[in-house]
């Protein structure tokens, strides 16, 4: 089981949304992020910086209504998807054509579908912290940990 993962402490939205960006420098195609935590813990902006990271332009907001957006323009297909209206992890989505394609994909509130995760994910824990500050947790796959952690909190 693996052991390693990278604790992090955020004091503010630009700091979550900076540390999404250098995530994104890391990630390769097929890469699951899988994130959870409280509301408004700032899932959202994390996602903003992995998908700025990985050079797509435009706003990108949360697809709650949509469950699923995708985007081409950057330096490799990103698919953010919100599953916190979902009915049930059984749904049919085409789940596998996201988590096993050639992109990147982002899930928030990843623990309402874990049954359909892929064993290989980047798991994030995002919780709230004393004022403005945010927890955030980073669990790379078994393998993963000097290719996701090292020198993330640097960035």
């Amino acid at each position: 089981m693996n052991q390693k993962r990278c604790d992090i402490v955020s004091s503010s939205s630009e700091e979550t949304r900076k540390l999404g960006r250098h995530l994104a420098e890391r990630l390769r195609p097929g890469d699951v992020i899988a994130l959870e935590g409280d509301l408004g813990a700032g899932k959202t902006t994390l996602s903003q910086g992995v998908a700025e990271g990985l050079g797509i332009q435009g706003p990108i907001d949360s697809p709650t209504f949509t469950l699923i957006k995708e985007y081409d323009e950057g330096r490799l297909p990103f698919y953010h998807m919100d599953v916190y209206r979902l009915d049930s992890w059984d749904e049919e989505l085409g789940w596998d054509d996201y988590f096993y394609g050639d992109g990147v994909t982002l899930v928030e509130w990843a623990d309402r579908i874990r049954p359909r995760l892929p064993e290989r994910i980047v798991r994030i824990q995002m919780n709230h912290g004393p004022g403005d500050s945010r927890y955030i947790q980073i669990i790379p796959p078994d393998g993963g940990e000097d290719r996701i952690c090292k020198g993330l909190s640097e960035g």
